[in-house]
């Protein structure tokens, strides 16, 4: 059986359902870890903002997917 290439893996390349959906973050005014969702149909780079979820401070939210569907997500104060 020849296996040919999936022309979804272009459209969808972090996969079928692997990918990070949730990450913790610390809130960089206050502090607080807080639970974000992610989504990985926006990009394996992503730059967003998103406010604290205790202290309501805007985050800009840095979230970058590896080829395996991890995420490596940060957080920074807005300026």
């Amino acid at each position: 059986m020849v296996s040919l290439p999936d022309p979804l893996d272009d459209e969808f390349p972090l996969g079928d359902g692997v990918a990070d959906l949730a990450a913790e973050v610390d809130c960089p005014y206050c502090g607080e870890r807080c639970i974000i969702a992610l989504d990985p149909g926006s990009g394996a780079d992503q730059e967003y903002v998103e406010d604290c979820q205790v202290c309501c401070q805007p985050w800009v939210v840095h979230v970058h997917y590896d080829p395996d569907g991890t995420a490596e997500v940060w957080v920074e104060g807005e300026e």
